[in-house]
């Protein structure tokens, strides 16, 4: 095998990842080689686009995601592939929904943030869930009074969605222009497969809350917390700005 050939090369990160059953970064591809015999650089982009192409019309793709590179069933496969699973997957709470989306879309964000933008509690079982399912950590703390922790998404939640980062996430405002008109069954409304996905991933078997569970459209979902949103604040440079004032005016008022 000359692996300094593309086409050779590109069969042997072919085993590589089939084998590892999860994302491999190229540092890692590279650490597999003795020194003697690793490729230039230049020569593995070149297996990767070789490999790319030579998955096209067959039933699974490569696919660069957060934690790297992996070899993935492609996604029109799914509602068949999925029958290899006797349990059908239990389907999101919209609560659930809700929180990862907030989480998603306005990180870092606090508890209470959520909160304000959903206008009810979070459920502590839905933090819980989603940091057990290392889906989102806490990066850091609000400087404000209680010093509430901020949450924000991990690798490990872009890698589960096929998103490689946060940048291709749609935009809300994109999100709008495609919403459907009303529809009497909401079951009949056209959503794109990667996002009902985060709908139709798995719990496990233990309840994460209380509440009903709804399907609903996760599109749809992102414009109504947008709407909720619009006329809260956000900018949290500017809240820092005015408590900064107002204890300003406080120690005014309070010297001799």
């Amino acid at each position: 095998m000359n692996l300094n050939e593309p086409r050779d090369l590109a069969s042997l990160i072919e085993a590589f990842l089939l084998a590892s059953g999860k994302p491999q970064t190229l540092e890692r591809l590279y650490e597999l080689f003795e020194e003697a015999e690793r490729p230039e650089p230049k020569v593995f982009k070149k297996a990767l686009e070789v490999l790319g192409k030579s998955c096209t019309g067959r039933a699974f793709e490569l696919k660069e995601v957060a934690s790297g590179y992996r070899l993935q069933i492609r996604e029109s496969f799914a509602p068949w592939v999925g029958r290899l699973w006797e349990e059908r997957p239990q389907r999101y709470s919209r609560a659930l929904l809700e929180t990862m989306a907030l989480i998603a879309y306005r990180q870092p964000v606090t508890r209470g943030e959520i909160e304000d933008v959903r206008g009810v509690a979070v459920n502590s079982n839905i933090i819980r869930t989603l940091i057990e399912r290392e889906w989102i950590r806490v990066v850091g703390y609000r400087e404000v009074p209680g010093r509430p922790a901020m949450f924000a998404t991990t690798r490990a939640f872009l890698d589960h969605f096929n998103l490689k980062s946060l940048d291709e996430l749609p935009a809300l405002a994109e999100l709008r222009e495609m919403e459907p008109a009303p529809v009497l069954d909401p079951d009949d409304a056209p959503v794109p497969a990667h996002l009902q996905a985060l709908a139709d991933a798995s719990l496990g078997d233990e309840p994460v809350d209380a509440e009903p569970k709804e399907q609903t459209s996760f599109r749809t979902l992102l414009v109504e917390l947008d709407q909720m949103e619009e006329g809260l604040k956000t900018d949290f440079d500017d809240l820092r700005d005015e408590q900064a004032e107002v204890a300003a005016q406080e120690d005014g008022k309070t010297a001799p």
